[in-house]
């Protein structure tokens, strides 16, 4: 049931949101030269996939995970985009494909290697990683990897559709704050 409706919504919120996409790439050319961001992840079954966002850094920003990069390295537009999650609307081609789901656990990077082990331990590569879910809701990003692993974990054994629902209406409206950056 899940799966449908990350494929309906993902189509609706491409379809629908294109004037925007292409406005936020359009803005992108002439913040970086650059507006689309891609990434390989680890995704469901620890199988690689790469990940599509806008670019809110610098083109020559070291591919890190959000925590370890300088505040300095994001940019104007891109700044506005973290802010308003926009930067995160790519991704939707991401779930569309079935590497992603709307709700899930946040992919991390090949080299988070602590991160990776806590979440293979807890079985959280049992399901499609995702744009939102419970720990960004409350702020826990991939600094803490055995608490982000541990929240992940109990995401899974209490999803429903109430709580899938409940995880986009938060974060539409604002919840989380997204990754930490150091200023």
């Amino acid at each position: 049931m899940i799966r449908t409706l990350d494929l309906v919504f993902s189509l609706l919120g491409l379809i629908i949101g294109l004037p925007v996409l292409l406005a936020l790439y359009v803005v992108g050319l002439f913040d970086t030269g650059s507006p689309i961001f891609r990434q390989q992840r680890v995704g469901r079954y620890k199988k690689p996939f790469v990940l599509i966002k806008f670019r809110t850094m610098s083109k020559d920003t070291a591919s890190v995970a959000s925590h370890l990069a300088s505040y300095s390295s994001i940019t104007k537009f891109g700044r506005f985009l973290r802010r308003t999650k926009l930067d995160e609307l790519p991704q939707l081609w991401n779930v569309l494909k079935g590497e992603m789901s709307l709700v899930g656990p946040r992919p991390g990077l090949f080299n988070q290697e602590q991160l990776t082990l806590e979440r293979e331990k807890r079985g959280v590569y049992d399901v499609r990683p995702g744009i939102t879910g419970l720990a960004q809701l409350n702020d826990i990003d991939m600094s803490t990897p055995e608490k982000l692993a541990q929240v992940d974990a109990e995401m899974m054994k209490t999803m429903s559709l109430v709580n899938y629902f409940r995880y986009i209406f938060k974060t539409v409206c604002g919840g989380g704050s997204g990754d930490r950056i150091i200023k």
